[in-house]
């Protein structure tokens, strides 16, 4: 399974994620919540995720470094400032956290299971290779970072 390692973008597992969340929630029935409810957390969710996704993308940006998970060992700086001080994965955090909103959108607890999904899969196939890229570029710098800092929360 190694050749799904860093091939995938993580955007297009989100949607892929999204999509068998919209097929289990049209086959199954609904949570019975109203809608002034279900609307505010998805609305509370959204945001949290943008905020996480966007603190990433930034702090990447001001660090001058690549945004592209695709190819981590091109990272040309650690960046464990911003919201990298809280978790070492804040865009992973913003997808799980949409793919969340979109399951109280659909008010369906069989879309739920798209969440541990899609955890795991970014897990195996982009957080570790990553951090293993890291690794090799930042070695003892990237390994106290790992101690100090969570990976998701």
């Amino acid at each position: 399974m190694k050749g799904l390692e860093n091939k995938i973008p993580p955007p297009a597992v989100a949607l892929l994620v999204a999509t068998a969340m919209w097929g289990l929630a049209e086959a199954t029935p609904n949570l019975p919540v109203d809608n002034t409810t279900r609307l505010a957390l998805v609305a509370l969710c959204y945001l949290l995720g943008a905020g996480f996704s966007l603190g990433g993308v930034m702090s990447f940006r001001r660090a001058k470094t690549t945004v592209n998970p695709l190819k981590p060992e091109s990272a040309s700086a650690l960046v464990d400032t911003g919201i990298y001080r809280y978790t070492r994965n804040p865009m992973y955090v913003g997808f799980a956290l949409f793919l969340l909103a979109w399951a109280v959108f659909l008010s369906s607890l069989w879309a739920l299971l798209g969440l541990p999904l899609f955890i795991a899969y970014i897990q195996h196939f982009q957080i570790r290779p990553e951090e293993r890229a890291l690794e090799r570029i930042f070695g003892s710098e990237f390994l106290d970072y790992k101690r100090r800092v969570r990976r998701w929360l």
